[in-house]
């Protein structure tokens, strides 16, 4: 039993900024905007949307099955996926082609700003979903545009289920294209501000998108998350982080809490819970797979944030 997981696999070169964005960005100037942000701290990990929910999906026992585009320099990310035990037989090397970068720079208050080169990435449509492969659920995240249209499209057709994560791949897609992988995907997953802007490019409120699939989940950072399902809203609230070290890839470890609760038919509290956590986790963390934790460690970590038990399966 295995996920599909669709999207990209990124070096991800990632700079700490030792001040706050908002006081180095003057607003009634933003639009003749330039600025320099001093950024003594420059890592280059592995990281991209893919690689990050496939790593803590393997960490909690589940099958990932990474499927996206790569190029040349891709070799060291490779040997890295092979140490960790993670199946890489859907990776398409693309010729004269880099992997995708992304250069990800946070301040003090855990703002980003990214820039974002595609390179291979935008050759995601050259895949295909497999339909013997023992995929049993799936995920559409950031990649490609055309990769996301047609991988949507080939697991609905094949009645995969699956959860459509638009992320920062969201502003590529107009109304129409939006409403269609909605009406295609099982579950919807964004954080609040790609909640918000979904429903402005749909013209759908909260409650409709919500009405079209199994679960809408909605991520709030620091407050924690709204999981919509069954006409009822439930309040998941946030794991309190032994450090905060490094936001970025929190939304991935928390979208493989999800398919690893999908996957084990929990209940969408402890979905949500486990979810929760494994953000809470990696935030303690530098880099996107730099953490490490077993069950029994996360057992124990789940009983003292959420004050019960679970069960892993």
């Amino acid at each position: 039993m295995s996920a599909l997981i669709c999207g990209s696999l990124a070096y991800d070169n990632i700079m700490v900024f030792g001040g706050r964005f908002k006081e180095q960005i003057l607003p009634d100037q933003i639009h003749i905007l330039n600025v320099s942000f001093l950024v003594p701290e420059l890592r280059r990990e592995f990281g991209g949307c893919a690689g990050n929910i496939a790593y803590n999906l393997h960490l909690l026992g589940g099958d990932p099955l990474m499927m996206a585009a790569v190029g040349t320099d891709f070799e060291p990310y490779r040997q890295w996926m092979q140490r960790s035990g993670i199946d890489d037989s859907l990776v398409t090397e693309i010729k004269e082609s880099l992997t995708a970068q992304a250069y990800i720079t946070t301040d003090l208050d855990d703002n980003q700003i990214t820039a974002f080169h595609p390179g291979a990435m935008d050759y995601s449509h050259s895949n295909k979903v497999p339909t013997d492969a023992g995929v049993t659920i799936g995920i559409v995240s950031p990649d490609g545009r055309q990769g996301m249209i047609d991988h949507a499209q080939q697991l609905a057709d094949a009645g995969i289920p699956f959860i459509f994560d638009p992320g920062q791949g969201l502003p590529m897609f107009g109304g129409d294209d939006l409403r269609r992988f909605i009406d295609q995907a099982t579950w919807v997953a964004v954080n609040d501000y790609e909640g918000q802007m979904l429903q402005e490019r749909t013209g759908l409120d909260q409650a409709e998108i919500a009405a079209q699939v199994e679960a809408l989940i909605v991520t709030r950072g620091s407050e924690g998350s709204l999981i919509h399902v069954d006409g009822e809203q439930l309040d998941i609230p946030v794991a309190t982080p032994r450090q905060i070290l490094d936001p970025t890839g929190c939304g991935d470890a928390y979208r493989a809490g999800l398919l690893f609760g999908m996957m084990q038919k929990m209940s969408w509290p402890d979905t949500g819970r486990l979810a929760s956590l494994l953000g809470a986790i990696k935030i303690g963390h530098r880099g996107t797979q730099n953490h490490q934790f077993d069950r029994a460690s996360l057992i124990t970590d789940f009983q003292a944030a959420f004050g019960y038990a679970i069960d892993l399966g």
